[in-house]
Parts: structure tokens; sequence; C-alpha cells
């Protein structure tokens, strides 16, 4: 009894059969009729095995291209950073803007594009650590020079309150700490990350400018900080972190509740500020109180 039998769809050719006589082609069409139950058998056996070897080969190319995709991505970031650190540098050097106020604009500007730069990586569950190589590489940079073992004055002056070396084992290197857990612990798919940069990065940064600028009146509590400052981090801090959420919800990587993510990023900004104006730099750096709780708050608030 004839049966009807799928095969793979590569030719629309047919193979005949008819009067015990066969009518060989190359290849066969989608369906065809045999007669022989054992190569029924045979043929399906082959054809699972064309599969799975078709399915391999096709991960396999894939787990390629995502790698490529992610060492471009990373060489594009890596080279973005070193060019972002270069225009500040020049840009000291020719007295465009003071030293203070170059330290801090890459103090603000390096975290916040990392993080707007995750995107740009593909979607495998190595690309994270990809993403991480980036601020592993810097914080390799600052180990080395804050050793003083190839020092380099134009990064020391940079990145530095006093110029020594030795303050870029503080808290320049805390601050790539800070990025490289964010993307390594929290990455895309958590606004835990996302708020604990901003409030570092943006809030923290902006404080600095701000309460330089117009921080004559100090807290009664910590003399070294002003409500100028303290207003404003936790205002940049808000709308940076608000800004952040929103642009990975547009891109599909957080669903959020608006009406609650509002409230609840409110109060993370609130503790990051607060904590940010205690009088407990000289025992703890910013770069790891802020970030630090910043991410208690906003897994207390968000549990993701």
């Amino acid at each position: 009894m004839a049966a009807t039998l799928p095969l793979s769809p590569i030719s629309h050719q047919l193979c005949r059969f008819g009067n015990n006589a066969l009518t060989t082609h190359r290849f066969c069409s989608p369906s065809f009729l045999i007669s022989s139950p054992c190569f029924i058998g045979l043929t399906g056996m082959g054809s699972a095995t064309q599969l799975r070897a078709r399915r391999s080969l096709i991960s396999s190319a894939v787990a390629t291209n995502s790698m490529l995709h992610d060492v471009g991505a990373t060489v594009a970031v890596l080279g973005g950073a070193y060019a972002l650190v270069l225009s500040f540098e020049s840009l000291t050097k020719r007295n465009v803007i003071q030293q203070s106020l170059s330290r801090k604009l890459v103090h603000i500007l390096s975290g916040l594009l990392f993080v707007l730069a995750w995107p740009i990586f593909s979607g495998s569950t190595e690309a994270r650590y990809f993403a991480a190589f980036v601020p592993l590489v810097n914080g390799l940079r600052l180990v080395i020079n804050g050793l003083s073992v190839s020092p380099n004055s134009t990064l020391i002056k940079s990145v530095t309150r006093e110029g020594r070396p030795e303050e870029l084992l503080k808290g320049p290197l805390f601050y790539v700490l800070a990025l490289l857990i964010s993307a390594v612990f929290f990455w895309r798919e958590s606004p835990i990350g996302m708020i604990s940069l901003a409030m570092m990065c943006g809030g923290d940064g902006i404080a600095d400018i701000m309460g330089r600028k117009f921080g004559s009146a100090k807290l009664p509590y910590n003399p070294r900080k002003s409500w100028a400052g303290s207003i404003s981090m936790f205002i940049f801090g808000f709308f940076i972190s608000i800004a952040l959420l929103y642009y990975y919800s547009r891109l599909g990587y957080l669903h959020l509740n608006w009406e609650t993510t509002f409230q609840r990023v409110a109060m993370v900004s609130m503790v990051a500020t607060v904590v940010e104006s205690l009088p407990i730099t000289d025992q703890l750096d910013d770069n790891v109180s802020v970030p630090l709780a910043t991410i208690i708050a906003a897994y207390l608030s968000f549990g993701y």
C-alpha cells in the first residue's frame, strides 16, 4: 500500500513510481510515493539527522555572530570612552574649562554613556561580560598608574583632585568597579543597576558642580556639603534615573508600572541623597556609599 512521506524541499522535481519501475531523479519533491515500509523508516531517520545537523550549524553560526557583534561593540565603547577622556584633557590643556570641572564632567558622562551603550551589545547571555570588559580595562589602567608602575600624568590630572597617583586607587577605581558590578549583576533587565549609576554619575556628579557654584548655605550636620548640592543631587538623580528607565522601557527591556515607578525612584533618590550628605566621606568614598545605598534601596523597592 502506497504511503506519502514529506522530504526536504530542496527541489521541485518528482520521484515517480509506477508499474514496478522507478524513474530516478537527483532530487525529490516535498512528497512522493513509495511502497516499502523499511525505506520509509530509513528516510525519516535520515531527515531527522539532517535536521539536527542543520540546527547545530545554525546555533553555531548564531553564537559566532553574537560573539563577533559583542567584540565589535566592546571595541567601540572602549574607543568612545578613551575619546571622551582625551577630549576633556584637550579642553583642560587649552584652558577652555577648569580641571575640576573637566574631572566632574568625565565622572558624569563616562558612566551614563556606558549605560546608554548597553543596547548595542547582542542578546546573548555573555553580552554583559563583554560590556563589563570596558570598565575592567579602565580599572587595570587605574591600578597600573596608581601604583606608579607606568604613570600617566595626563590621566592622573584628569581624574584626581590633587594630582597624586595614589588617588586613582580610591574614588576613580571604586567608580569603575561600580560600572562593572552594574553590568554583570543587573544588566539591561533590572532597573537597579541603571538607577545606581544614575545617582552616582548624574546625581552625585552634578551635586558637586552645583555645590561648588551655589553652595554657600551648608548643611547643619555636614559643613562640607551644601543645600544646593543635595537638592541638585535629588532632582537630577531622579530625572536621570527616570530617563534611563524610560529609554530601556521603550527598547523593550523593562516593563514598568509608571505610577509606582515615579514613587519608587523618588524614594531611592532621597535615600541616595541623604547618604551622600552624611559626614562619612573620609571613611567611605561617595563612589562606594552612593551606589551601595542606591542598590539596596532600589532592590527593596523594585525587587529585581
